[in-house]
């Protein structure tokens, strides 16, 4: 029980992460992640509003990193 927490935590955001540098757009890649989070959703597997809500925070933490990132690299170049 206490793995699905932390991942709730960590996975969501480092997805939001990964799908932004694939795809180069930080809206697509939370568009992928919410896509992804509800579809675990709708099939079971996040089953309380606890794990939903960290999801969530996970996601705005993802989204937040992202923006960050791609300010520093317009700064670097």
């Amino acid at each position: 029980m206490p793995i699905e927490y932390v991942s709730a935590l960590i996975l969501p955001g480092l997805l939001v992460l990964l799908f932004t540098r694939v795809t180069y757009n930080r809206y697509i890649g939370l568009a992928l992640t919410v896509g992804l989070i509800a579809a675990s959703v709708y099939k079971g597997y996040t089953d309380t509003y606890t794990l939903i809500v960290m999801d969530a925070f996970s996601l705005t933490a993802g989204f937040w990193l992202a923006l960050k990132l791609k300010q520093r690299a317009v700064k670097n170049s």
